[in-house]
């Protein structure tokens, strides 16, 4: 799996998800095709999937929210016939080299979580109509939706099969989700998540592992009623602006060589030798439009909506493209006040592309988030460091900062400034700001950062504040930041990601950071156990109609 991965992709080139619109419920159809896998060597029968499918829907999810604010209800369905979904293809995880798999599973689970929040954020809705065999990431699909109908047959039912069966965990969040979304019984999930044929029908209903279960004779029509009804529901919810149109997204403008990714706003240089990316947002070039209408027209041209477009790509490509660069350094250039003119408009408006365009980034800094990969940010003369893309500041493992005047650089002294962005606006998985996590031992620390709001922070107020890690003058910058860069990049890739995604996350749980702290512990180790991909393992022997011979050791 050597070739480059695309995350970009558009609905006349998608191949295993249809939409059906129907004034406020949209039918999400998966008919996955089996000859259309993103690499060589299996099919992607009975409606299972691999990254590709995921790709699609994630694209899907996207427009459904910016460019159909209309819809309420989205029905995830199937195109096949006595199959919902047999979740990930197994063929693929088998082929799959580790990291990928790992990658893999995290992009499924920010797609999940993507559409599980869509009724909190956006008021849409997702029932799971399920007909047929739902197991394991199938099973996982429905699990995120808001409500789960189950036709009442013989042939349907859902499971979570992948320890008899491979010798591996849920990866996108099953077992967490069935206990503490669904709330079923601790020892009724065990037998659950230990059979291979899945639950049925009345016994489904009874362990809360689906909402509402009907005969297969009025199964269409019942999960049709249910739909407009929920949409009737939430009809009150008001939207200010315009809906009808939505918010078209077209391909984003990107050139990618060996060397650097170019954007409209965002470039990359790639230093391969040094397994490092310096990642350059550049701030608006246009004055701010003057108000929500005027950014709506502006379409997906608009300097916010096309930065985080690009954010979230460089993100995305560098995680699966690029596993070799360890070590991520944002920068940013450009004018701070135009920067803050722009963030104004939609900052705190209750239009709806307004709030879709503040959870499109609350999303995308979660995708930072949980990023394997060492962030660092480097604050240097002529940044812009403002609000939103301060927050970039808060989510990196460590912040330098240039101090004071550096010969032969006649650009702005380097400042930072927090806005209301940072005070709200984008929470963590943990359901904190990424200042109150950084301040977790000092709460009076967000209060007097709070305070300071809307002010250029030089250097030596940023570190009192507590907001940056090191300040450096003229003298010292140049060594200092390349002896770190130099250091952190000689480290184990392993030791980093355990620690970075350790440290992250200080404060509360939530079942978001149970989610991928488990991915990132128990599900990274048993990817490399033999017991599940060694050559007599699980998941490699599957379907050969021979079982996985495992060591019996108890680790």
């Amino acid at each position: 799996m050597t070739d480059r991965i695309d995350f970009q992709t558009d609905p006349n080139r998608y191949r295993h998800w249809r939409v059906e619109y129907d004034g406020p419920v949209a039918n999400l159809i998966m008919d996955v095709d089996e000859t259309g896998g993103l690499f060589d060597g299996y099919e992607l029968k009975l409606n299972s999937y691999d990254l590709g499918v995921d790709i699609e829907l994630n694209d899907v999810v996207q427009r459904m929210r910016f460019e159909h604010p209309e819809v309420r209800v989205v029905v995830l369905q199937s195109g096949k016939d006595k199959v919902f979904c047999a979740g990930a293809n197994i063929r693929m995880l088998g082929g799959a080299e580790h990291s990928h798999k790992v990658n893999f599973c995290k992009f499924t689970n920010e797609t999940r979580n993507a559409f599980e929040a869509c009724e909190a954020d956006s008021g849409q809705k997702y029932i799971a109509a399920v007909k047929g065999a739902c197991a394991g990431g199938g099973y996982e699909l429905a699990l995120a939706c808001n409500h789960i109908v189950l036709t009442d047959d013989s042939t349907s039912s859902v499971g979570l099969p992948e320890v008899p069966l491979l010798a591996v965990l849920p990866g996108t969040g099953g077992l967490t989700r069935i206990t503490d979304k669904r709330k079923v019984r601790r020892d009724l999930a065990d037998i659950f998540c230990s059979v291979e044929e899945g639950v049925k029908g009345k016994r489904a209903l009874q362990w809360r592992l689906v909402d509402e279960l009907v005969p297969n004779s009025t199964f269409d029509e019942a999960v049709k009623t249910r739909a407009h009804s929920f949409a009737a529901s939430t009809a009150d919810i008001p939207k200010v602006g315009n809906t009808k149109s939505g918010v078209k997204f077209g391909p984003l403008n990107r050139t990618i060589s060996d060397e650097a990714i170019a954007y409209d706003n965002i470039t990359v240089a790639l230093e391969r030798s040094n397994r490092r990316a310096i990642i350059t947002l550049n701030g608006p070039s246009d004055v701010a439009p003057v108000d929500m209408d005027s950014l709506q027209e502006q379409g997906d041209q608009a300097y916010f909506l096309k930065l985080c477009r690009e954010l979230e790509d460089v993100i995305l490509h560098l995680r699966f493209n690029e596993k070799d660069i360890g070590l991520w350094v944002f920068k940013t250039q450009g004018d701070m006040e135009k920067l803050a003119a722009h963030e104004a408009v939609f900052l705190e408006s209750e239009h709806w592309l307004a709030n879709e365009l503040r959870h499109y980034w609350k999303r995308t800094l979660k995708r930072l988030d949980v990023t394997s990969r060492s962030l660092a940010a480097f604050i240097e003369n002529g940044s812009c460091f403002y609000g939103t893309l301060a927050d970039v500041l808060f989510a990196v493992d460590r912040t330098y900062m240039m101090e004071g005047e550096f010969e032969d650089d006649d650009r702005p002294e380097a400042r930072m400034v927090l806005s209301k962005a940072n005070f709200g606006c984008y929470p963590m998985g943990n359901d904190l700001t990424r200042l109150e996590t950084r301040f977790l031992g000092d709460p009076n620390g967000v209060a007097v950062a709070q305070r300071v709001m809307g002010e250029p922070l030089d250097a030596q107020q940023a570190e009192e504040l507590g907001l940056v890690t090191v300040i450096l003058d003229d003298i010292d910058w140049d060594d200092e930041v390349r002896i770190f860069m130099e250091e952190r990049s000689s480290f184990s890739p392993d030791a980093m990601t355990g620690m970075e995604a350790n440290l992250r996350f200080a404060g509360p749980e939530t079942m978001e950071t149970r989610i991928f702290g488990r991915l990132t512990a128990w599900q990274n180790w048993i990817f490399n156990r033999p017991n599940a991909v060694g050559e007599k393992g699980a998941l490699q022997r599957y379907g050969t109609g021979v079982r996985g011979e495992f060591n019996m050791e108890r680790v």
